[in-house]
């Protein structure tokens, strides 16, 4: 199944998105510098890049930058005085991500913030972010819970807060699980349960990055 996963996919992005050079680029770049292969599908890029779009959000948080492919397209989809900010713990991937998207020409509108992110988040009101419109988790997975917190914390009424990979291959429903990823989405959702300021839903996707999904929230008004 997982062929024919990946065949929809390539036909989704061969018809639905055209040929991208930068994101390309992206890429190729971070399977030579060593990166894993952990970024998001083309068509999941584009998603999030048209949630964006429609929510027509000015700033964003991402936490999780890896090499910046997910931060491109977001960023795209900003106006020209918008800004994403976007929290990497490796120095490594972060400078890899600040040249893939110096090549893009969104250095302007993206700052990479290297350290724990949980460190970086409580400073990001005294550098002048106290909200935003738009936030995607998709970091290290057992602090999940941590991170929606911060999230929530830096949110106003109708933010979007999209937490990615929380399907972990059907994993999810096994409440024994050792795994301490399994353990954060489960974590994650009993707090979207419970959390009476954000409307929530989980979606299950399968493609090119295998069987997984996304958990996806508007902060109420």
């Amino acid at each position: 199944m997982e062929e024919t996963w990946s065949n929809v996919d390539a036909y989704f992005s061969s018809k639905l998105h055209g040929a991208d050079p930068d994101l390309d680029y992206v890429l190729k770049a971070n399977s030579k510098a060593g990166l894993p292969s952990i970024d998001v599908s083309p068509s999941q890029g584009k998603f999030l890049y048209l949630l964006t779009k429609l929510k027509g959000a000015k700033h964003i948080l991402e936490i999780g930058t890896l090499g910046g492919y997910s931060s491109i397209w977001m960023a795209r989809a900003l106006p020209e005085d918008g800004r994403l900010i976007t929290l990497e713990y490796s120095q490594k991937h972060a400078d890899v991500a600040r040249e893939n998207i110096r090549k893009a020409g969104l250095d302007h509108k993206i700052e990479v913030l290297v350290g724990p992110a949980l460190e970086s988040l409580p400073t990001l009101k005294e550098k002048g972010f106290s909200s935003f419109e738009f936030i995607f988790i998709d970091a290290d997975k057992p602090n999940n819970p941590n991170y929606l917190k911060w999230a929530l914390m830096l949110s106003k009424p109708g933010t979007v807060i999209i937490g990615d990979n929380v399907v972990r291959d059907g994993k999810v429903v096994d409440g024994n699980s050792q795994d301490s990823s399994v353990q954060g989405s489960r974590v994650l959702m009993d707090l979207l349960a419970n959390e009476p300021r954000i409307e929530a839903t989980a979606m299950q996707t399968v493609g090119s990055k295998g069987y997984d999904g996304f958990v996806f929230g508007i902060v109420k008004e």
